[in-house]
């Protein structure tokens, strides 16, 4: 604030203008009050310096947001300095320039600010006189047509008539952003009104128009207060559909991160299990080697002491029953894991089968709901739309009723002057103007009948299209039945074509599983390779027990040394259960992690259960929405009968007012002496 003062100061300077004392004032309350974003200058009287000074200083960013110049007295060149300087301008949201008296060269420099200013969104203009000016009015008008930002417009008692709400009408068919529009107390008339109608039938943003003390029909006013209604609920049900599509997209993407989440967990899963398996064969084919190599010393430790293997063949017998056990042991434990870990594979398989399924439903029913939306919705427009062809019609037929009224008001007036004119002239014309009255009433009598006949041409057309309208509904019911009928085709479709890929699915894994197994196979049989090799060592002991009868005398030593090795077995034997225990403890933790997965899975299932009811509710929302839709166009069907039969009435009203009024009339007292 105190740099805005400083430079409105400096310019003062500059251009050699001494600084009101008023706007200081107001600048130093501006300071004081609403944190220094309103500059209120009511009442005050600013002259043209001072009003250059001003735009120059705001043509620069500032903190008002908000500027009050009503009243002030502005002059022509005052106003257009002011808003030149406003053009550049954006943090002003607000202006009011009301009772400032503002015509042609105003409303031009308002239509440039219009144009170039992309930050103003209320602008107050009452009490001043821009349509007295149809030039200059036109180029405020183009400048509100290509505004993109101002959103409240005040222009009650402008002085605006019938040609600049034309002007008017044509810029907000191209503005596709003013909200509020207050044109109260001006003089548009009927002619002004009909071109705002044909406006708003364009113009779907829109939705407050003032309109009163203009002389406008109250049907046209009707007309304006019903396009206003349709649009609030055109932006009410686009509000809410694009809220619900925003929480179906976050939905489906929550939902669709999860799953991923999953899957990837699933993946870790079996990675682990897969590193686990390794090992496992790296862990056994060292212990193998390591047999193999005690085996080695043992032969040549049987080499050395040949007299000793007599008392060792019963000790050797008892070791091999030992390990013979601890391999079938070892066996037992392979053939459950490779159970478990079968088993787990198909859980994991049919978890990932159904989670792709259940995907799949919710993205083929969230596609048809979307479809069908758009359906109910182009539908809705195409009925709403032809309303509005009905409505129009009919208010063209009333304003042909009001203008042949009109029309023969007229002429009965025209024809009262001239008999008023034939009576002062004089009695012997009377006779001849008997007969020209009587011509003329004959001609508005034909003319009526003309009308009359025009009138239920008219009507008989519309009630033809009426019919024709009765019959599209049925068509468009018609074709919805198909298009139910093809979306159920495509969905079967959909399924087909989701049981192809599941079967690929099934096919690949199939293969993976092949290749396990043959590994596996591969593994076993270089086991059964080594089996061999070990019997055909035990075979070489045989043979050289035969030269063991010799070495029976070193027995004792031979015994104690079995007895040290059996107890370091024992302690192997130990250590084999220790590791089978916390692998089976390791698979216990795994089946609860997949118990986890289960619960989860069943929330996702009562969600989309819960989406799905959703769904359907808004089905039956829109169902009842087309019925009340259906139910208007039948009231408005009785209220169009109804419009009719008073038409008929009126026009059967004219006609006796007519007769009477022909029959009462001096001249039917004249024409028995003729």
């Amino acid at each position: 604030m105190e740099d805005f003062r400083r430079a409105y100061l400096r310019l003062c300077k500059e251009a050699g203008v001494e600084p009101q004392e008023s706007v200081l004032v107001q600048l130093q309350e501006a300071r004081a009050v609403a944190g220094g974003t309103r500059l209120d200058l009511n009442g005050q009287s600013l002259t043209v310096e001072s009003c250059a000074v001003l735009g120059r200083t705001l043509q620069k960013d500032t903190l008002f947001t908000e500027l009050v110049l009503s009243d002030c007295m502005l002059s022509e060149e005052g106003a257009k300095l002011f808003l030149n300087g406003l053009c550049s301008n954006t943090t002003v949201r607000a202006l009011d320039l009301k009772g400032n008296n503002l015509r042609g060269a105003g409303a031009e420099a308002l239509g440039k600010l219009l144009v170039r200013n992309k930050t103003l969104r209320r602008l107050v203009l009452e009490w001043n006189a821009l349509g007295m000016w149809e030039e200059g009015f036109s180029i405020f008008c183009e400048g509100l047509a290509s505004n993109g930002c101002l959103t409240q417009l005040d222009l009650r008692n402008n002085q605006i008539n019938h040609q600049g709400a034309a002007e008017l009408a044509l810029a907000l068919k191209r503005n596709s952003v003013l909200q509020e529009l207050d044109l109260r107390w001006n003089n548009i008339g009927l002619l002004g009104g009909r071109s705002l109608l044909d406006a708003l039938q364009q113009n779907r943003t829109l939705l407050q128009l003032e309109m009163a003390g203009n002389n406008i029909p109250s049907d046209i006013l009707r007309a304006i207060e019903q396009s206003m209604e349709h649009n609030a609920d055109r932006q009410s049900s686009l509000r809410e559909s694009r809220s619900r599509t925003q929480v179906l997209s976050k939905e489906i993407q929550n939902l669709k991160e999860e799953k991923g989440r999953q899957f990837l967990s699933l993946m870790e899963t079996i990675d682990k299990q897969r590193e686990e398996m390794g090992r496992s064969s790296r862990n056994s084919s060292i212990r193998l080697g390591q047999l193999q190599e005690a085996l080695h010393e043992r032969k040549s430790a049987v080499n050395s002491l040949t007299a000793k293997l007599q008392m060792t063949e019963a000790a050797l017998a008892l070791s091999e029953q030992k390990v013979n056990n601890l391999g079938d042991l070892l066996t037992r434990l392979k053939l459950e894991k490779t159970e478990l870990m079968d088993r787990q594979s198909r859980e994991i398989k049919k978890l990932q089968e159904e989670s792709v399924l259940r995907e799949g439903k919710l993205l083929r029913e969230t596609n048809s709901l979307s479809e069908k939306n758009h359906q109910l919705k182009n539908k809705l427009d195409e009925s709403e739309r032809r309303c509005k062809a009905q409505q129009d019609q009919i208010f063209e037929l009333k304003q042909e009723l009001t203008n042949s009224t009109a029309e023969l008001k007229l002429r009965l007036a025209q024809a009262e002057e001239r008999l008023d004119m034939e009576k002062r002239r004089s009695k012997q014309a009377l006779e001849d103007m008997d007969s020209l009255r009587q011509k003329e009433v004959d001609h508005v009598n034909r003319h009526l009948e003309e009308s009359e006949r025009a009138l239920q041409d008219r009507i008989l057309k519309l009630e033809g299209q009426r019919i024709q309208l009765e019959e599209e509904l049925s068509r468009v019911k018609a074709a919805m039945v198909t298009e139910r009928a093809q979306a159920e085709e495509e969905l079967g479709k959909v399924r087909t074509q989701v049981r192809l890929e599941e079967q690929q699915h099934l096919s690949s894994m199939e293969e993976k599983l092949r290749s396990t197994r043959q590994s596996r196979d591969e593994a076993q049989s270089h086991c059964a390779q080594q089996k061999q090799t070990i019997a055909e060592l035990h075979a070489r002991v045989g043979q050289q027990s035969i030269e063991m009868d010799a070495l029976r005398r070193r027995i004792d030593e031979l015994q104690q040394d079995l007895a040290g090795k059996e107890q370091e077995k024992m302690a192997e034997v130990t250590r084999v259960r220790v590791e089978l225990q916390e692998q089976i403890g390791h698979l216990q933790a795994e089946r609860t992690a997949q118990s986890g997965l289960k619960e989860k899975i069943a929330a996702l299932e009562r969600e989309m259960k819960a989406l799905g009811a959703s769904h359907r509710e808004a089905l039956l929302d829109k169902e009842s929405e087309i019925s009340s839709l259906l139910e208007r166009l039948r009231m408005k069907e009785g209220e169009i009968q109804r419009m009719r039969e008073d038409e008929a009435q009126r026009a059967s009203f004219l006609q006796n007012a007519i007769l009477t009024y022909v029959q009462g009339s001096p001249l039917g007292h004249y024409s028995p002496k003729k």
